[in-house]
């Protein structure tokens, strides 16, 4: 423990991030929590534990893929589906074939981005959403689907309109009442354009420069924000508590230790394997070579994500081990990269801290 908090403390003495939180899981029990640094350098007002983060791409496993699993544990949406059948926006176009699993692990042949914000930010609010899924339908693929992996938050884009066409709702409002309400989810929110502003209960990231204000509960992604907050690849906040939360739900499910319902457990292991040549499992990461951000213990058989802001989590599926690691290491310029050497450091230091403990369980729960 001493450990952990004292590389924890050096992270922040040495300028990796202005605030942070650590929480540290065997399934339900919590291990470590704790809250380190400042929301924001100018109030210098202390991160605590409940301190909510911009999750940044944490979005796509824990909003956009969730409710993905969630609508086909239903019957509402099949992985293996074609977009056309869902979207027939798409039916005459290049994309008809793209299958959402496609999307899922980045297989589709979608470019990885594209500045859309530029001229979305040029139009009213109202017309913004159209205009997106009309730029969405006319982009060219940029490989074959199925042929290779390209990290696309422009598929994941898509994604969140075909939630939202095979639900019926917005994604945000499918999510609180099919997903994050059900599963007992809370700290798990997109603030959307009515947040009200600053507050020290949200973490700040950047100074925007197009947008001329230090973010503070308004999404850091230009895309997701020019898109009205709530997109499928950003635009997530939360607390470290919510994030252990339904990850803990997604794996007790894969496990078989959760109510029948919400996550049946093939769909679940099925969300937890390797999909064909991506080395991704659907809507999540996996740790690979030396070099993972997850560090050197985390077994094969192991998911996560990282956000651009500075926020993580790893899961071991077998040992049950979970890692959250928010900060805000764009606060106040994305030009601080020290999160990069850090990552690994500090889930190793967690890794060793649980192996000196009791030591994790170990069962097979990987869809193999």
């Amino acid at each position: 423990m001493n450990t952990v908090v004292r590389r924890m403390a050096a992270g922040i003495d040495s300028g990796v991030f202005p605030g942070a939180v650590l929480l540290a899981a065997r399934g339900e029990e919590i291990l470590i929590h704790r809250a380190f640094g400042v929301t924001d350098i100018f109030s210098c007002a202390e991160v605590t534990a409940d301190t909510a983060f911009d999750l940044a791409s944490l979005t796509k496993p824990l909003a956009t893929a969730a409710a993905v699993m969630v609508l086909a544990a239903g019957g509402a949406l099949t992985l293996d589906a074609p977009l056309a059948g869902v979207l027939p926006e798409f039916r005459h176009t290049e994309k008809a074939g793209v299958s959402i699993v496609q999307l899922l692990t980045h297989t589709s042949g979608f470019p990885a981005w594209r500045p859309v914000y530029r001229a979305l930010r040029r139009m009213p609010q109202h017309d913004r959403k159209p205009a997106l899924e009309r730029m969405l339908v006319a982009m060219p693929l940029v490989d074959r689907p199925g042929r290779r992996t390209i990290y696309s938050d422009l598929g994941y884009m898509v994604l969140a309109w075909v939630v939202e066409r095979v639900s019926g709702q917005a994604m945000d409002a499918f999510l609180d009442a099919s997903v994050y309400g059900p599963l007992g989810v809370g700290g798990l929110f997109f603030p959307g354009p009515e947040y009200p502003g600053p507050d020290d209960s949200v973490a700040a990231t950047e100074f925007c420069p197009w947008r001329n204000v230090l973010l503070s509960g308004r999404v850091h992604d230009d895309n997701a924000d020019a898109a009205g907050g709530v997109a499928g690849h950003a635009g997530l906040f939360g607390t470290a508590r919510g994030v252990h939360r339904l990850l803990s739900c997604m794996l007790a499910a894969c496990h078989g230790d959760a109510t029948p319902g919400v996550l049946p457990q093939d769909l679940v292991r099925r969300f937890f394997t390797p999909w064909g040549r991506s080395g991704r499992t659907p809507g999540f990461d996996r740790p690979e070579g030396p070099c993972s951000s997850a560090g050197r213990h985390f077994s094969i058989h192991s998911v996560g994500h990282l956000g651009f802001t500075g926020t993580s989590f790893w899961m071991d599926v077998d040992r049950r081990i979970i890692v959250v690691l928010l900060t805000n290491r764009v606060h106040p310029s994305r030009s601080n990269i020290g999160i990069r050497a850090f990552r690994p450091l500090i889930h190793d230091d967690v890794m060793e801290m649980v192996r000196r403990g009791s030591g994790a369980s170990k069962s097979a729960c990987n869809g193999r």
